[in-house]
């Protein structure tokens, strides 16, 4: 029995994971594709959805034993990931003392730990052409008061995996930062929250189908990063000239919050 090609894709039931899921299926050479996220009914919608090449798990990325399940799992099949796509993430945009210590410490632990692990797990199971996408933010390229802990999260994805990517040139494998403005997914309507200061300015809010897109094209192009639309390539020139604070005073402007 030949080996298989798999990509894997975490946060994959709907939003921008499903949008990744939805290219993926029609890449020739990928012969199985794990959907992972938490919700076990939407995960079969997609195997109803998009048919026999969708292999679904349950699982809190959020738990490193989870993550190193997926670990067994793989070390029982003879497989080649050519995509590891992260994109599970949480989101709230609020200040600190609007969120209890475990929803802070969650959203570090699935941002960042999953992150990491997912990617020291899938790995040695990657060869030469392989890609590891790990889903960033817009909101990586300065300090963002009143979403401090996501922004922080999001600069740590985006800085680890360029790095990532240099340390992997000598195996062939790359690794690109995707890094989208607001987009209209599940993530970014669970993340608004009834609070005193927070985001409620969304400029430039655009469909994950086309940020997918173009993740996946810079991908083959062996980026180590993708930005999408103007609004956004902007925002990371901007944020590479002006000072932090003067980038932290213009955000906190634009959302009408009075430091």
């Amino acid at each position: 029995m030949s080996q298989k090609n798999i990509a894997i894709v975490t946060g994959a039931n709907s939003g921008f994971g499903k949008e990744f899921l939805k290219l993926l299926v029609n890449e020739k050479e990928i012969t199985e594709i794990w959907a992972i996220a938490r919700n076990k009914e939407r995960l079969n919608q997609l195997i109803d959805e998009f048919g026999s090449k969708i292999k679904i798990f349950s699982k809190d990325l959020s738990k490193l034993e989870e993550v190193k399940e997926l670990g067994t799992f793989l070390d029982k099949e003879d497989i080649c990931i050519k995509y590891l796509v992260n994109n599970a993430g949480f989101a709230k945009f609020c200040s600190y003392n609007d969120l209890s210590i475990d929803e802070s410490i969650n959203m570090i632990d699935l941002n960042i730990t999953a992150v990491v692990a997912m990617g020291l797990v899938c790995i040695p199971y990657m060869k030469r052409g392989s890609h590891i996408i790990n889903v960033s933010s817009q909101a990586s390229f300065q300090p963002l008061p009143y979403q401090n802990i996501y922004s922080s999260t999001k600069a740590f994805v985006r800085n680890y995996t360029r790095a990532l990517n240099v340390e992997l040139k000598d195996k062939g494998i790359n690794a690109i930062a995707v890094c989208p403005g607001w987009m209209s997914t599940n993530l970014f309507e669970r993340g608004i929250v009834k609070a005193e200061k927070g985001t409620k300015k969304f400029s430039g809010i655009v469909t994950p189908d086309v940020v997918a897109i173009k993740a996946l094209k810079d991908a083959k192009k062996n980026k180590d990063i993708s930005v999408y639309g103007i609004n956004t390539k902007l925002s990371h020139v901007l944020a590479k000239l002006l000072p932090q604070k003067m980038v932290m005073k213009v955000w906190l402007k634009q959302q009408h919050i009075k430091a």
